[in-house]
């Protein structure tokens, strides 16, 4: 296998070829993309909803699982179980990606989903400290521990399925669908999350009603999964799994070394993406409440109009990279946060609104690089190796950084160098606009 096999299989955008629109696609055609969409979005919402709600409700149910003495020490815990649900992203893209590998996309997602499900289903029933004592501290580690393993099997498989099944020429605006159906997930967690700090009282949504969206994530889960049963694999991979049975087992750690320099493009371009996005996306309303005291309830409306506004723009990003290329639409995007962190970081003090309008202004430029990171990484590998080329580098590099942001980031503000963290994230979107610029243009790619 060659180390560089995007060299192999490029389609030069040259002067006289053809750019015929593809046919309209027939009934039968449009009724698979249908259950594309559908089979993925609703598995990959499920993974974002799930680790959103448990940051943003955090504040609410660290009480019930560590000792409400200290108050502090609790939310600390908690959000520590948080970022080590990370540690297992890596072992779950290498089971995971190898699983999608050998045995099929489709496959890999449905037993990514029916774990995710089964976790939040745990979480929602779970006894509390009050009742079971360090058992429950417990229990909530070995279950963000087993949804961390789906989790870093979900997201790779799916951006592979969803790369494979595009139509060429499309696949950016397909690759947006990973963050739509993603963000939309994030979107329901904030809303149901304002909703019931609306309706509850702070008392019951510390003794209660904490549990309601990790179960509402369960009852989604059980969705995702008939769903996902129900589609085809990619006509990728089957004619890869046709060449393998006529040949040698293909093995994995050759794969990566053939493919060394892509791994570490996925890595450089994956560190600062990650921190960014859990840093705006996912924990700007949480660390809003916690660090300036915001009101909770406002803070979250904030929080789901900037990623409604995120939704939008992602699939005319995902269009505009399929018209001038991958690479002038990802330095846009990490070009542009770059310059912003400090800006954006000081614009929010005392009021909800500078709150929105940093997010959303933040919020824009990570949807340019979000909307087609799934499409950009597929491109890198061949068929053979592409969801666990892609998943072990990315689980590994979203667990060192993406993770621990939020903790990092309350530490660190508790302490007053909230100034480090904004240095610390500009340094790995330094790095990511050094690999990005130096790597080829991946628009005309051709995906078999």
């Amino acid at each position: 296998m060659p180390r560089e096999p995007h060299a192999s299989h490029v389609v030069p955008d040259v002067g006289g070829a053809d750019h015929t629109a593809p046919p309209p696609p027939s009934p039968g055609d449009r009724a698979a993309r249908r259950r594309t969409v559908l089979g993925t979005g609703i598995g990959n919402a499920l993974e974002w909803y799930d680790w959103n709600i448990y940051a943003v409700f955090t504040p609410f149910f660290a009480p019930q699982f560590f000792p409400e003495s200290d108050p502090a020490s609790a939310l600390m815990a908690t959000l520590a179980i948080f970022a080590v649900g990370f540690l297992m992203r890596p072992l779950g893209g290498l089971l995971f990606g190898r699983l999608s590998d050998r045995r099929g996309r489709r496959l890999a997602m449905v037993v990514s989903v029916g774990l995710a499900s089964a976790g939040s289903l745990v979480i929602g029933l779970a006894p509390t400290h009050a009742t079971i004592g360090v058992g429950a501290s417990v229990l909530l580690l070995v279950t963000r521990l087993v949804q961390g393993l789906a989790h870093g099997g979900e997201l790779p498989a799916a951006q592979t399925y969803v790369s494979e099944m595009a139509p060429h020429g499309r696949r950016g605006r397909w690759s947006s669908l990973i963050y739509v159906s993603g963000t939309c997930g994030i979107v329901v967690g904030e809303v149901l999350a304002a909703v019931l700090a609306g309706v509850l009282t702070d008392g019951q949504l510390h003794s209660w009603g904490w549990r309601v969206p990790f179960l509402v994530g369960a009852a989604i889960g059980a969705y995702a999964l008939v769903t996902r049963m129900r589609l085809t694999e990619t006509e990728a991979f089957e004619k890869q799994r046709e060449s393998q049975d006529a040949g040698a087992a293909p093995s994995l750690w050759r794969d990566f070394r053939a493919n060394r320099r892509a791994c570490l493009r996925v890595v450089g371009i994956t560190l600062g993406g990650t921190v960014t996005y859990y840093t705006w996306v996912v924990s700007a309303p949480a660390q809003a409440i916690a660090v300036h005291g915001f009101d909770p309830e406002a803070a979250l409306w904030a929080g789901v109009l900037a990623n409604l506004v995120f939704i939008a723009v992602l699939p005319v990003f995902g269009i505009l990279s399929d018209r001038v290329g991958r690479k002038p639409v990802m330095l846009l995007s990490y070009v542009g946060i770059l310059v912003l962190t400090f800006p954006l970081d000081l614009l929010i003090r005392d009021q909800v609104w500078q709150l929105g309008v940093a997010m959303t202004v933040a919020m824009l430029f990570i949807a340019a690089s979000s909307a087609i990171l799934p499409t950009v990484y597929a491109e890198m590998f061949p068929t053979g190796v592409r969801t666990a080329g892609v998943a072990v580098p990315y689980a590994f590099s979203v667990a060192a950084c993406g993770g621990s942001a939020a903790y990092l980031q309350t530490w660190l503000s508790s302490h007053g160098l909230g100034h480090v963290f904004l240095l610390y994230t500009m340094a790995l979107l330094l790095l990511a606009v050094v690999v990005i610029w130096r790597m080829p243009e991946t628009k005309d790619v051709e995906l078999t």
